[in-house]
């Protein structure tokens, strides 16, 4: 804004003189102002509709075996008190879970939507993947139509079943480091969470875990439309994949 006062005044002064800068600097504000309002308004819409997208497309998922347990019901809305919702957003919330489980609802048209208000970020994407597969698994067991639009999800957004997996060990608690030797179950979840072979090169190794704390760094997420309410849980997600390597490396240098 500042920036913009500054132009705007030495613009006013070339033209006007004193006066000329007083008016010069007074537009550039006004003009900043209402660019940065418009700024936020847009990125509150995004937001809106990120959550909107994500109890909608749940409602989806969970009604695809042809019913909704009390299990998936109760993640619903113990993701609405992680959220913080208010009793405005938690309606909200449930007009659009209700919406999902409709026959009539279009999947894909939604998953464009998500698509078009995250601009595509891979770090957005799959944290709204990652609450999808939260949700059914909450009755300890995944139906196979409800996997089979999980993938569909998957596919609309983007990712492919290898990406799907990658996330399921994570909600494992591959990325969780352990004191002594891990099983081998946790280290082969390790190497999934980060999306690389157990064959990979350190440097390889090194490099898939930058690329995802990048792309899920909280920061940048919230530039891309994530709520503030939804900031732990990308924060969770990036230490989650600081175990993942933590726990990959310290097997490796346990094991020379």
């Amino acid at each position: 804004m500042l920036i913009a006062v500054v132009i705007g005044g030495l613009i006013g002064y070339l033209i006007g003189r004193l006066p000329g800068l007083l008016i010069g600097a007074a537009l550039g504000y006004w003009l900043a102002h209402r660019l940065r309002k418009n700024i936020i308004g847009k990125l509150a819409q995004a937001q809106d509709q990120f959550l909107a997208s994500i109890f909608a497309v749940m409602g989806c998922v969970c009604k695809a075996d042809g019913q909704v347990t009390q299990d998936e019901l109760d993640v619903s809305r113990r993701l609405w008190d992680r959220l913080r919702l208010s009793e405005a957003q938690r309606a909200q919330a449930r007009t659009a879970f209700n919406r999902g489980k409709a026959p009539d609802f279009d999947l894909d048209a939604e998953l464009a939507r998500v698509r078009r208000v995250t601009g595509g970020h891979r770090g957005m994407l799959q944290l709204f993947l990652q609450v999808q597969l939260s949700a059914i698994a909450a009755d300890g067991q995944v139906h196979p139509a409800e996997r089979e639009v999980l993938l569909r999800v998957a596919r609309g957004l983007g990712f492919s079943e290898a990406e799907v997996a990658q996330i399921e060990a994570l909600l494992r608690g591959g990325g969780q480091a352990a004191g002594g030797a891990p099983s081998g179950q946790a280290l082969e979840d390790a190497y999934r969470v980060l999306g690389v072979n157990a064959d990979a090169s350190d440097a390889e190794i090194k490099k898939a875990y930058r690329r995802l704390m990048s792309q899920n760094h909280p920061d940048k997420l919230a530039g891309k439309g994530l709520p503030e309410s939804m900031r732990e849980m990308a924060e969770q997600r990036t230490r989650e994949i600081g175990n993942a390597y933590e726990l990959i490396t310290k097997a490796r240098a346990a094991s020379t």
